[in-house]
């Protein structure tokens, strides 16, 4: 119920200043939100199954914005930055698509 009230803080935060990001991270924000994503359909997917742990949902948030942006900043350091971009994206996508029809799953199937 916390990460609820944190997201719905974040999100009203977000609409009512108005954040700008510097242009030398602007590519690492879509990133980030697509990590951000897959750790929270993650820890919903969790929740329905009963394995919900506030610190493991916590730490895999953080690491997996981390570590995606990592990788997208060391494609960027190695010349190839659209490349592991794109395989960030692609990764995470599975992984949320493959959450989302586990909560599907869950819902329609109570």
């Amino acid at each position: 119920m916390l990460a609820l009230l944190g997201l719905a803080v974040g999100v009203l935060a977000g609409v009512f200043f108005e954040p700008t990001v510097p242009s030398s991270l602007q590519p690492y924000l879509p990133i980030a939100v697509i990590a951000a994503l897959d750790a929270l359909f993650g820890g919903l997917r969790a929740r329905l199954d009963g394995l919900f742990n506030e610190r493991v949902f916590v730490v895999s948030f953080v690491f997996n914005v981390l570590v995606a942006a990592f990788i997208v900043w060391l494609g960027d350091q190695l010349g190839v930055g659209t490349q592991l971009s794109t395989a960030v994206v692609v990764v995470l996508g599975i992984r949320i698509f493959s959450n989302v029809a586990a909560i599907r799953r869950h819902v329609f199937n109570a």
